[in-house]
């Protein structure tokens, strides 16, 4: 027990002296959090700009509600010349002028701007529709019902920081072992721990042990920070499962580490294969870009990587609302695949260099 405490100790002292370590396990991750979290945390679209060349009754006789539902789709201004509005649209410098004569709605877009021109377009027709059902007297059979899914309090930081948690204990865990492995090996501090009387289950029981401690570290700083007040985070349903899935997600990020370390020959080689392996990764799986509007390959691939088990087990139960049950799958499947390379990794593991 002696001997495992003292290497625990060592490894973490040597995590805290190693500032690359540092850089990238904490605050690397940090730092997303903090510039996504600030410069996307206004969730709505970009409203686009309209100009109304001269009187535009359609809009001006709007109800108050009316215009203030146009308002947050269009930033509009008014004008008199519709040449130099139609040039203004030419060079995209605004999405559409617009100009009524009589009964008639003239829009002048440009077709190069496909999304601009099809929101000015779908939301004049629809006023134009409400229009024409006013002026014959008859009322709407149907009516339509928007409700979002998420809670208007909804920020960008609720998804990014499951994300970079996933993307934080990946990095930590792999470069950690992976580096103390080749780095240890490099300057026979392996062969030395083989001829004392120290046993491999404690050496690796100490990696493991230190490697999970920084991980709930990890896991605590990047909840504090994000939930700081002009962030936002707001936890829901069973968040506290965020911890078993930290725990299991390290494991799974370990074993990964452990065979870099296994098959790398020098700490070069090894943060190369680290970053080749992890790096990829997180965009694949949902760590950087949310895999609700990624391609479904992107989605299909995410669904084979220990770090979109990750990612979307923390998403569910830390910001989804959803319960203990949703984190059971993930889990699961993190341990399992934490077996299978762990053993990949001691099939490989050498005590000194080639």
């Amino acid at each position: 027990m002696r001997a495992f405490v003292s290497l625990a100790r060592a490894m973490f002292k040597g995590f805290l002296r190693d500032r690359t370590s540092l850089f990238f396990t904490l605050f690397f991750p940090l730092f997303f959090i903090i510039i996504f979290g600030t410069v996307f945390s206004d969730q709505g679209a970009a409203k686009q700009k309209v100009e109304l060349v001269g009187e535009v009754p359609l809009i001006s006789s709007l109800p108050a509600d009316a215009r203030a539902g146009l308002d947050e789709v269009f930033q509009l201004s008014t004008g008199d010349d519709l040449g130099a509005a139609v040039e203004s649209v030419r060079k995209g410098d605004l999405a559409a002028a617009v100009q009524q004569q009589g009964d008639t709605i003239e829009v002048h877009y440009s077709a190069a701007d496909q999304v601009g021109s099809a929101t000015v377009l779908g939301v004049l027709n629809s006023f134009i529709g409400q229009a024409n059902i006013a002026a014959t007297g008859s009322p709407p059979k149907y009516t339509l019902s928007q409700q979002t899914v998420e809670d208007a309090s909804l920020k960008a930081i609720q998804y990014v920081t499951p994300g970079m948690i996933g993307y934080g204990i990946a990095i930590g865990a792999t470069f950690g072992a992976a580096m103390t492995l080749i780095t240890w090996r490099d300057k026979k501090l392996l062969r030395r721990l083989r001829l004392a009387p120290i046993s491999t289950a404690s050496v690796v029981g100490s990696r493991v042990v230190v490697s999970l401690l920084v991980a709930l570290v990890q896991l605590v700083i990047f909840i504090g920070v994000a939930s700081l007040p002009f962030l936002g985070l707001k936890l829901t349903g069973s968040w506290w499962m965020a911890v078993p899935l930290t725990l299991a997600g390290t494991l799974a990020f370990l074993s990964i580490g452990l065979f870099v370390g296994a098959i790398a020959k020098t700490a070069e080689g090894g943060a190369a294969l680290a970053n080749l392996i992890t790096l990829p990764m997180a965009f694949l799986s949902g760590a950087f870009i949310p895999l609700e509007v990624a391609p479904g390959w992107i989605q299909g691939v995410a669904k084979v990587l220990p770090m979109g088990w990750l990612v979307t087990g923390l998403k569910d139960v830390m910001v989804r609302g959803q319960g203990p049950g949703a984190a059971l799958l993930p889990i699961a499947i993190l341990l399992a695949f934490s077996v299978v390379v762990g053993a990949i990794a001691t099939r490989f593991f050498k005590w000194d260099k080639a």
